[in-house]
């Protein structure tokens, strides 16, 4: 067990550690020092002196030990030990990837199930945990855009982010798809991943914010970056079997295929039409074949320290000292 502690173990500061070499010292120096005190006697028996030994004297040294114990685990506590994850710099195949939702009112529509937005949160975070290697980052916008997490190999945080979106996040309704492709943008063009894509999700026509999906789409292919389109709805009802079947029917999509088109068409993406829960699952799953590229994963550094264990049994061994040698054996410096 306690070899394994220190295979799983380092400590921040290690040459602390050189002072532990004192405590042997200290013990012989103790036992030497005992020794001067005790003048030799002769004595024709010992008999009397077996007779009186009690246990306070055989309790004699112990405040000593606790007092060594204490200075050896406040030692310890003092050169930190902590758990270490270690950094590692690996080479991977994958991608740089921005998923870009359209998170406006009409994607509350149930012709989805539960909802619009709701499949589209668990298809994506189903794709996310089938990446492996590459970085993922989230974007929002219904008339405003906004960067949920810029993109990572952490994985955990993209997917806690993915399923805080909510219609409604940003306040401001309207579909600026100009400006939700440009934020998205904005996130990879210092990306050096030979392959960038974006993963543009949207149900409505573009018909507000400050850029145009024009120009938008000319920056993603200055920079370099694919753009893969889906375009969300259908005319049809919830599945009769799901607790929205009496809702009554859906309205009709209402997005613009063509613009989606030339917007995948100009930066070699492509473009897709979910109609449904499994149409749009197969398009990630499309998605997710991908081309990829060399990149460069890092993983940093992260500790849990461990030395409160150490100062706490060295202050209880210095409390057991003061105890013992002022309470039970009357010995004051």
């Amino acid at each position: 067990m306690i070899v394994n502690w220190f295979q799983h173990t380092d400590f921040a500061y290690p040459w602390l550690l050189v002072l532990l070499v004192l405590l042997p010292v200290l013990a012989l120096l103790h036992y030497r020092s005992q020794a001067k005190k005790s003048a030799p006697l002769a004595l024709s028996t010992t008999r009397e002196i077996k007779k009186a030994r009690t246990w306070k004297t055989r309790l004699i040294h112990v405040p000593f030990w606790l007092r060594i114990l204490a200075l050896g685990a406040l030692i310890i506590a003092v050169a930190r030990p902590r758990d270490s994850f270690t950094e590692s710099t690996t080479t991977g195949q994958g991608i740089d990837i921005v998923l870009c939702f359209d998170i406006s009112g009409s994607m509350t529509e149930r012709d989805f199930i539960p909802n619009r937005l709701e499949a589209a949160k668990k298809v994506a975070e189903d794709f996310v945990r089938t990446r492996a290697g590459d970085r993922i980052g989230v974007t929002i916008f219904s008339n405003i855009s906004f960067t949920l997490t810029p993109v990572t190999t952490d994985y955990n945080m993209v997917l806690q982010q993915i399923a805080q979106i909510n219609s409604g996040y940003l306040e401001e309704e309207g579909t600026a798809i100009g400006s939700g492709l440009a934020t998205s943008v904005d996130r990879l063009r210092y990306s050096k991943a030979k392959s960038k894509v974006i993963i543009l999700l949207t149900d409505g026509m573009s018909y507000s914010g400050k850029i145009s999906p024009d120009i938008a789409t000319a920056m993603a292919k200055t920079y370099g970056i694919k753009v893969y389109t889906i375009g969300i709805g259908s005319n049809k009802t919830a599945d009769d079997n799901s607790p929205f079947a009496d809702q009554g029917p859906a309205a009709p999509p209402d997005f613009n295929p063509e613009l989606l088109k030339n917007i995948a068409r100009q930066t070699g993406g492509q473009y897709f039409q979910a109609g449904d829960n499994k149409t749009l699952a197969k398009v990630y799953e499309s998605i997710g074949k991908l081309e990829k590229s060399d990149i460069q994963i890092t993983s940093y550094n992260r500790y849990e320290e461990k030395y409160v264990p150490f100062v706490l049994a060295g202050l209880i061994l210095l409390v057991l000292e003061l105890i013992i040698r002022l309470r039970v054996l009357r010995k004051f410096p």
